[in-house]
């Protein structure tokens, strides 16, 4: 997303100037009386969101009595897996990490147990959904706390004249603000329907095929309302299945409606789409419709968050939670679970949603209506449905519920677009399949 039409990405370079001095440089309080603490945060792009962070640190640092250090680290260039990698090898660096989606699984042999944190925190704050628990529970351990910072649900981002014009479809009446979705119409095939229309129209929807996360999102979405699992809970390989089939049957269709080359499209082209005025819907968190505030208000007041459509087998929509984690080789680990408690409590969740525009996403169910969603705009009440505030749809991640370990492998090397693809451009399905299956096979053995 050029300086003219940015991505979230790039938001985060064209605001380095006027807040490099936050963003780059460790935040040190001395305090002393209770011992140190390091802290590696996500380094948000959203200009701002880091001081709420900070100052909220800050406030527990001064009651507690902690020397604390906090480190904004990027997302660019995989910046924090090369950090949870690095420091896991050497078992030293920060006290808490922040570790997106599959990482806990990763290193959770490394990992200090939070069940202590969390089941007082349920308690309190409601269940997290099953996402949270599939990518943040080893067995009966839990490998981190849910952050606010960073999850997000990647869901429809539509225009609402371009829908209504092109496919008659009014997304507000749908998915009214301060209501209960009305969505019982908005299926895979009024999807389908309102594609090829749109397309038609010369606005067609900007969803990707590449091999970066939003198209692996939007597609592990679909084929889960298809019930289409490469590999279940208990690390069967399932791809020679009917819903299987049935997803990439509607990929095939799907593809032609689309723009031309999002074989190749990263996580940037869709939000191009949105900002350019070119796309009627993309798949993605609302940064892209923040940006389009900045640089093309006409796009922005036409812009609607709301849910996937539903399936045969349901309504799914990708949630990609980031965790705060505490490496068992912490030399303060008592400090790091009373922080983390503390950034936990709802007075603290809705300063940093708030501070994030409602990019950001708590885990718990009790904290999924805060007024930021209803009131954010333009339109007013354009993300009110973002949180997921009537559970409509499940909140998932693509590729499961295969055991995380082979997911995550499925998951990064985008064998669910790549099916998708081939299938699309003229091979057997049953040749797919057992590619696909090939594949299965060898994470399972790795």
């Amino acid at each position: 997303m050029s300086r003219k039409r940015l991505t979230r990405r790039q938001f985060v370079a064209a605001t380095a100037m006027s807040s490099a001095a936050l963003i780059t440089a460790p935040y040190v309080r001395g305090a002393y009386a209770a011992g140190k603490l390091a802290i590696g945060f996500w380094d948000h792009w959203v200009p701002g969101a880091n001081k709420t962070s900070t100052e909220l640190v800050n406030e527990w640092a001064a009651k507690e009595k902690v020397e604390i250090s906090i480190d904004y680290i990027s997302s660019q260039g995989n910046g924090i897996q090369l950090k949870i990698a690095a420091e896991g090898q050497a078992k030293s660096g920060h006290d808490i990490l922040a570790m997106p989606t599959w990482w806990p699984h990763a290193q959770s042999d490394l990992l200090e147990p939070m069940n202590d944190v969390m089941e007082p925190l349920i308690k309190q704050n409601g269940e997290v959904n099953g996402t949270v628990q599939y990518l943040g529970k080893s067995g009966d351990k839990w490998l981190g706390v849910p952050a606010t910072i960073g999850s997000q649900i990647k869901g429809p981002c539509s225009r609402i004249d371009l829908l209504k014009k092109h496919a008659g479809i009014d997304v507000q009446e749908m998915y009214p603000a301060g209501s209960p979705p009305k969505a019982d119409n908005w299926t895979t095939d009024t999807f389908l329907k309102a594609a090829e229309a749109c397309k038609k129209g010369g606005n067609p929807f900007g969803i990707g095929l590449g091999e970066t996360t939003d198209s692996v999102d939007t597609a592990g979405a679909f084929f889960q309302a298809f019930g289409g699992q490469l590999v279940d809970g208990k690390g069967n390989i399932t791809v020679k299945s009917d819903g299987v089939r049935q997803a990439l049957e509607f990929y095939k269709k799907l593809i032609p409606f689309l723009p031309a080359g999002v074989a190749s499209w990263d996580d940037s082209h869709n939000n191009k789409a949105l900002v350019s005025g070119e796309a009627s819907l993309i798949m993605n968190p609302p940064s892209a419709w923040a940006v389009a505030k900045r640089d093309a208000p006409q796009v922005a007041e036409q812009c609607w968050t709301h849910g996937f459509p539903v399936g045969p087998k349901g309504r799914f929509a990708p949630f990609l939670p980031y965790f705060w984690s505490v490496w068992n080789f912490s030399k303060n680990k008592p400090a790091a679970k009373s922080l983390l408690v503390y950034l936990s409590q709802p007075a603290a969740v809705e300063r940093l949603v708030a501070a994030s525009g409602g990019y950001d996403l708590p885990a718990f169910e009790k904290l999924t209506t805060l007024k930021t969603w209803a009131e954010e705009g333009p339109p007013k009440g354009t993300l009110f449905h973002y949180p997921n505030p009537f559970k409509h749809q499940t909140l998932s991640i693509a590729a499961s519920p295969a055991p995380p370990k082979v997911a995550q492998q499925i998951y990064t090397q985008a064998i669910l677009t790549k099916m998708c693809l081939r299938f699309h451009q003229g091979e057997a399905m049953e040749k797919t399949l057992a590619w696909a299956e090939g594949e299965c096979e060898g994470y399972m053995r790795s």
